[in-house]
């Protein structure tokens, strides 16, 4: 008999194995077609779900509006507003009615339903392309609510960071440049709106894109069917000088006095077509520097230096010109070394090769979240389109794993030094210019830019006359409002203010009784949204039933509401007063405006998440569930339960059981706590990283993980180039 022999193998277990050769990996094609008048149609059959998706797209990249920058996107809009033989509610009763979703934009509508029901919705579809009724009267609601963002956006730093950078890197002539303004909305018409898709939207200008459990024959009779008969026209494409790079690194400086931090954006043009040798060595470089919570940005300004919550940065590849932007919102006072930071960190990764380590966990990262990528019929169909709209070699994507496996340290020093040159960028603050500018002439010349990206003269301090004191100003004030004897006289006041939302009315009301004693309330359909009070001395302020607590300030702000005239109350209460500026503004008009922005703000909050509840109760109950369980953070289950109460009572066929439970108090980024924050979560399924993101979520069902990745995905908006490994090539 023979000795039996055991052999063990030792395995390093810390260390992760050597990749192996990339595979040369079988993607699916859709099906083509092209219609007589030149629109191209693509069909992605996927039977997993009853549904179908069609996306028409039009292929124009950017064109010069001028002075009339914001139409596409009013026009967009007001696609959806009705056609000549649907009002705007018939139209949408028509698209609820067959369970269905239909969206416009400036270059594209979308439509989705139920296989049954798609031929119909198609037909919807093709009404609203064809056949808009682009009425006045609803370009002008459209108008209302595009000069109210653009209002609320003038107090927003990240908005303002954004316009200006587009403004200062593209130029005011070229398209990516162009900023909505006030003006330039007001100047559109009807005739612009109907200029505009009668010059870009034609049918050899588009792609029909279906995805779902459709037939390729079947789309192409809806296809012929719905477009067949639009005649084509002449392709319209404008050419635009390329953006130059500044002779030199400079800083531009938009004062915003009031802010405490400091949007701050380093930003470059960049020969990045897609498609191009440098796109995917460019995307790893990318990533490496700021993709993500792994970034360098991020380990440097936020966990070593604490300057920030997160510090970013994005490549983005383009057919006129692409762009690469690093930034972060930081302490004002951390502003200056913030830039440094930054800079140093865009300098390492230009001149010194990026470790094997570090290198193999970024291409396995990217590598995967391409392989997950496939998992979504949709992948396949934005591969094919574009393919077609980039002139890309067939076999593009079917080789991105090989071409990812082959970039080595090298390549990614050699794509960074060809896109990036720190010595010619834009360094873009938005912030307190007082107290943020000192220090930072070091990085180039300091200019100064008004929100809308115009180059003004650096803020002065205005001269103040010696009679000019603060307790002048307020003896003048309350003589302008009635005088001391005047405002004596008064005992109690009380406002009131009532606004519609949705059919629910929005409630606030003030009361004010002398002396020193108020209450005041805001609330929605009869729940509290926020209430504070100072009586008799004792104060008090709750938010959707949570007490918040009572620091001097909020104390200060509290006996402020409580005077009829707090001028009074500055000059009898000891403030220690003192003029740190004097600048020719409407103060008064300037504050309503603030304060209607932030109450605009708050009805788009509560609005968003009451839709948001009732639409997940209604899903659920469609899909026969019969208890329903909200686990949330204890901060917030009384707002859950009040929200819910909403819907409790209404017509559900299955949901017969509801509760909300607390998540605890915790801090889930502590040691030993199971679960992440939902920043971290939300970060992943901005990243396409479905396995992290399945960890945070705790669950052992891999279809239910998925669908709800996928839903947030939707709920966030998520443009496909911050997809990096899927779409960024």
């Amino acid at each position: 008999m023979l000795p039996i022999v055991t052999m063990a193998q030792t395995i390093d277990r810390s260390k992760a194995p050597a990749p192996g050769i990339a595979p040369l990996i079988q993607i699916g094609s859709p099906v083509k077609f092209t219609l007589a008048n030149g629109m191209q149609v693509f069909v992605v059959k996927n039977t997993k779900l009853p549904r179908v998706t069609a996306s028409l797209a039009f292929d124009y990249d950017g064109f010069a509006e001028g002075e009339k920058a914001g139409v596409a996107e009013m026009a967009g809009q007001l696609l959806k507003r009705g056609t000549t033989t649907k009002s705007k509610a018939q139209l949408d009763e028509a698209v609820e009615f067959l369970g269905g979703s239909m969206s416009t934009s400036s270059q594209s509508a979308t439509v989705s339903s139920l296989k049954s029901n798609f031929p119909s919705l198609m037909s919807l579809m093709a009404e609203v392309v064809l056949k808009p009724a682009l009425a006045n009267d609803e370009l002008e609601k459209i108008r209302k609510q595009t000069l109210s963002g653009i209002e609320s956006n003038k107090d927003d730093a990240d908005a303002i960071s954004g316009n200006v950078v587009k403004k200062l890197v593209y130029g005011a002539s070229h398209p990516y440049g162009e900023m909505m303004t006030t003006k330039t909305v007001n100047s559109i018409t009807i005739n612009d709106v109907k200029s505009f898709l009668t010059t870009y939207w034609k049918p050899n200008m588009a792609y029909l894109v279906f995805v779902g459990d459709i037939e390729p024959s079947v789309a192409k009779a809806l296809a012929e069917k719905s477009f067949g008969a639009w005649a084509k026209g002449t392709a319209t494409k404008q050419n635009f000088a390329k953006p130059s790079l500044p002779n030199q690194t400079y800083v531009a400086v938009i004062d915003r006095p009031a802010s405490v931090q400091s949007v701050v954006t380093i930003a470059t043009t960049v020969d990045l077509l897609p498609g191009s040798a440098n796109v995917i060595a460019g995307s790893v470089m990318n990533n490496i520097l700021g993709g993500g919570f792994s970034g360098r940005l991020f380990a440097n300004l936020r966990e070593k230096h604490a300057f920030t919550y997160g510090a970013y940065s994005s490549l983005n590849p383009s057919r006129q010109v692409g762009i690469f932007q690093a930034s972060a919102s930081v302490r004002n006072e951390k502003t200056d070394s913030s830039v440094q930071e930054l800079l140093r960190e865009i300098n390492i990764i230009l001149n010194e090769k990026v470790g094997d380590a570090e290198l193999s966990r970024m291409k396995n990262y990217l590598s995967g979240g391409f392989a997950r990528s496939l998992e979504n019929p949709a992948t396949i169909a934005g591969f094919a389109l574009k393919i077609a709209q980039n002139n890309l070699p067939a076999d593009y994507y079917q080789k991105y794993l090989t071409n990812l496996a082959a970039v080595d340290a090298q390549k990614v020093q050699d794509a960074g030094k060809a896109l990036l040159n720190t010595s010619k960028m834009h360094i873009v603050i938005v912030g307190n210019a007082k107290q943020i500018a000192k220090g930072l002439e070091k990085y180039g010349p300091v200019k100064y830019f008004d929100i809308e990206g115009n180059e003004i003269a650096p803020p002065t301090e205005i001269k103040v006359d010696a009679s000019l004191t603060p307790q002048t100003v307020m003896i003048k004030a309350i003589a302008a409002i009635g005088s001391t004897e005047a405002l004596a006289k008064v005992t109690d006041v009380a406002l009131n203010g009532t606004a519609n939302i949705m059919g629910q009315s929005l409630n606030m009301s003030q009361k004010i009784i002398i002396p020193g004693n108020s209450v005041t309330t805001m609330s929605m359909g009869g729940m509290a949204l926020m209430k504070q009070a100072v009586v008799d001395g004792k104060y008090s302020v709750s938010q959707q039933g949570q007490e918040a607590p009572i620091t001097d300030d909020v104390k200060e702000g509290l006996d402020e509401s409580a005077s009829i005239a707090p001028e009074q109350l500055y000059l009898t209460k000891g403030y220690s007063l003192k003029v740190v500026a004097v600048k020719k503004e409407n103060g008064k008009v300037n504050k309503l405006k603030r304060q209607l922005a932030e109450l605009n703000k708050l009805k788009k909050e509560q609005e968003t998440k009451i839709l948001a509840l009732k639409g997940t109760i209604d899903k659920l109950n469609n899909d026969k569930f019969e208890k329903v369980v909200f686990v949330v953070g204890s901060d917030r289950v009384n707002e859950f339960k009040r929200n819910m109460s909403k819907f409790v009572d209404s017509d559900l066929d299955n949901i017969k059981d509801f509760s909300v439970v607390s998540a605890g108090d915790r801090d889930p980024d502590a040691e030993g706590v199971s679960g992440m924050s939902g920043s971290k979560m939300r970060d992943f399924v901005i990243k396409d990283r479905f396995g992290k993101f399945k960890e945070g979520l705790m669950t052992k069902n891999a279809r239910l993980a998925k669908d709800v990745f996928k839903e947030i995905g939707k709920k966030l908006k998520i443009k496909k180039e911050n997809y990096n490994a899927s779409t960024s090539m």
